[in-house]
């Protein structure tokens, strides 16, 4: 097993992003196979890992996944010679009832995985205390090995001498301190990061991370303190396809899919024929089947509104052949898209649906859906594990639900998702089949 370090923290906002991206570049510079890793549901990261490593990154989720699919996944790893994971949120924070295998949290995953953590200590506006913070990050749970601490926002020489005696009473090991680089500050918007396809000067980023982690961590004894146990092993039978011949919206506006379930279509000989709304294209006529994936259709709902031969394509297909969308894609087969400053926006009209982002409402977290009805690849009475993420609101959902949705606690959530004729749509982005 290819050995590799899980990088955490003890919150959101600690640096996980930029450690991992300059880890993961500073080590391909070296001349390493590094294969990067996501931990949880997530979309921009991996783009980021991608990019940095020129190994596409691969989500494992705990609480979505059965301990046999992360195995098989992790099998990615296998020609490479480091893996660099990085996590979600805090260390520990996931849901409170677990899922396939776990509870979503970072930790289950080095658990799982025999990855030694690396956590990034914030050392802004505390000294000896952070050491306290590690020591106590380290202890919480046996199984979970701590390898030792990156300081991250260090202000001083003087205040990383005293984080560091800290660290050393605590018996904490400090394989770098970095100070604060607006360098390598990464934009954001309402979802979190900029896409990294976006980003205007990404490989000028991604250098400079190298060079920054690379002066200030000692990546010798990183590479040293990397291991792995055997992941678990069984028998994955892959998610069947939509269809052998998939239309894929493709695009700045729908960009959100998993490689995992890319990789299970194209396992089971499928192929992909990708087109693109915000270019007026409609999905390929000689395909069985269309998905239209999330990404930000709000950013381009006034082009998407004028996009005549997308939206009378779309509904050409639909007659006939099933349609199914995520998230963006549900609200781009919705009548209508109201954006932040109140305007409104027709779009394809498969389903009544209107969306609005005037009134900005964030809706996160795992869910858990027993399908009413068939959507393409799964069929009625199917449990799917997804996770959803948006900040629109439902203004009309008139059509009827798809799905009995629950989110990670067992409550039932409004968002349903619709059907309609040869059209389905859902709010929560598709991560694999419940056990």
């Amino acid at each position: 097993m290819t050995p590799g370090l899980l990088i955490s923290a003890p919150s959101s906002g600690a640096g996980k992003t930029t450690l991992t991206l300059g880890l993961a570049r500073a080590f391909r510079d070296r001349g390493l196979t590094v294969q990067p890793f996501k931990s949880g549901p997530d979309y921009i990261d991996p783009a980021f890992h991608t990019a940095a490593t020129g190994r596409v990154s691969v989500n494992l989720d705990t609480w979505a996944m059965a301990p046999g699919l992360v195995g098989a996944l992790a099998t990615a790893a296998d020609d490479a010679d480091l893996v660099i994971a990085e996590g979600s949120m805090g260390l520990f924070d996931g849901v409170a009832k677990a899922g396939e295998t776990g509870t979503g949290a970072s930790a289950d995953l080095a658990a799982l995985m025999g990855w030694p953590v690396v956590l990034v200590i914030d050392c802004s506006g505390q000294a000896q205390t952070a050491a306290a913070v590690a020591q106590g990050l380290a202890r919480f749970r046996a199984g979970v090995p701590v390898a030792g601490v990156v300081l991250n926002r260090v202000a001083s020489p003087r205040h990383e001498a005293l984080v560091r005696a800290g660290m050393a009473t605590a018996g904490i090991t400090v394989f770098g301190a970095l100070p604060r680089n607006a360098a390598i500050t990464m934009p954001e918007r309402h979802l979190g990061l900029v896409q990294a396809s976006e980003h205007p000067t990404l490989e000028p980023m991604l250098a400079e991370a190298a060079r920054f982690v690379a002066a200030h961590v000692d990546l010798d004894a990183l590479l040293a303190a990397a291991a792995a146990t055997m992941p678990p092993s069984a028998t994955v039978t892959p998610p069947r396809p939509p269809g052998q011949r998939i239309a894929l919206a493709r695009d700045a506006a729908f960009s959100f899919t998993y490689p995992h379930l890319l990789a299970a279509w194209h396992s089971a000989r499928a192929e992909i024929l990708p087109f693109s709304p915000l270019a007026d294209e409609a999905p390929d006529d000689s395909a069985d089947s269309c998905w239209l994936p999330g990404g930000y259709p709000e950013l381009h709902a006034g082009v998407l509104g004028a996009a005549n031969d997308f939206r009378s394509g779309l509904r050409a297909f639909a007659e006939t052949r099933p349609v199914h969308g995520e998230c963006g894609g549900y609200m781009a087969m919705g009548t209508a898209l109201i954006d932040a400053k109140g305007a409104r926006h027709e779009m394809a009209g498969l389903l009544g649906l209107v969306t609005s982002y005037e009134k900005r409402k964030m809706h996160l977290g795992y869910r858990l859906a027993e399908l009413d009805a068939p959507l393409p690849g799964h069929a009625t009475g199917a449990r799917l594990r997804g996770h959803e993420f948006h900040y629109s609101t439902i203004i009309e959902q008139p059509d009827a639900p798809l799905a009995h949705v629950t989110d990670a606690e067992g409550n039932a959530v409004p968002e349903t998702g619709s059907r309609r004729g040869h059209a389905t749509g859902t709010f929560f982005h598709l991560i694999s089949r419940a056990t």
